[in-house]
């Protein structure tokens, strides 16, 4: 198994600086600038807790995966992630356990990460992300 450790825990949110104030008020600031992630369609704000981060998200766009979940469920936890070594040689040994991801190839997230979402339904009701950091990423969270 190459999950090395728990990456960040995604709580979605409809507006970054209402989701940030329970963390500020924790004493905690954001690691950087917001940054956007298109291809989720979404705004990410991240907060270091540890090696681990929590990552606020909120949609860009209302055809957005955070968008719908929003509007579905309300504000609150979306997903846990897991930092991964080999994104692909991962997804081959889950799928071969029979793992369903949500799609078949992976999708550049946050801070020039590569990442993979895992089915809820394989993931006992919890939608799980496998992600890649580039090659020499360190540092708090690796980022």
């Amino acid at each position: 198994m190459t999950v090395t450790l728990l990456d960040h825990v995604a709580i979605a949110t409809p507006d970054l600086d209402l989701g940030s104030a329970p963390y500020t008020a924790l004493g905690l600031t954001p690691e950087g600038p917001d940054e956007e992630v298109a291809a989720q369609g979404v705004r990410v704000r991240a907060f270091v807790v540890g090696e681990t981060l929590i990552e606020l998200l909120a949609p860009i766009r209302p055809d957005s995966p955070i968008a719908g979940f929003l509007e579905k469920r309300g504000p609150g936890l979306h997903h846990t992630a897991y930092r991964v070594t080999d994104l692909e040689a991962e997804m081959a040994r889950l799928r071969a356990s029979g793992a369903r991801f949500l799609s078949d190839t992976p999708s550049p997230g946050r801070a020039g990460t590569r990442v993979a979402f895992l089915h809820p339904k394989w993931g006992a009701g919890t939608l799980m992300e496998l992600v890649e950091h580039p090659a020499g990423a360190h540092g708090s969270a690796g980022h």
